[in-house]
């Protein structure tokens, strides 16, 4: 996922949520952070979304499995 989620935030295409969601995912790698609300919220969009990439989905499921209970 994080190697997934660096494609995003490299990309000059992927949309302001993505690349929220991809550098969450980025942060949480290897340290106890959880994903806020916010960008829980952003990556259940990027799941819906038709259009997004599937790096971009990746991120975003990656990041979803770390939100706060």
């Amino acid at each position: 996922a994080a190697s997934a989620a660096a494609r995003v935030m490299k990309s000059k295409t992927a949309s302001k949520a993505e690349k929220a969601v991809a550098a969450s995912a980025l942060t949480q790698k290897g340290s106890n952070e959880k994903t806020s609300a916010k960008v829980a919220s952003s990556a259940a969009k990027v799941l819906k979304d038709k259009n997004a990439s599937k790096d971009a989905k990746s991120a975003a499921a990656s990041a979803l499995t770390q939100k706060k209970r």
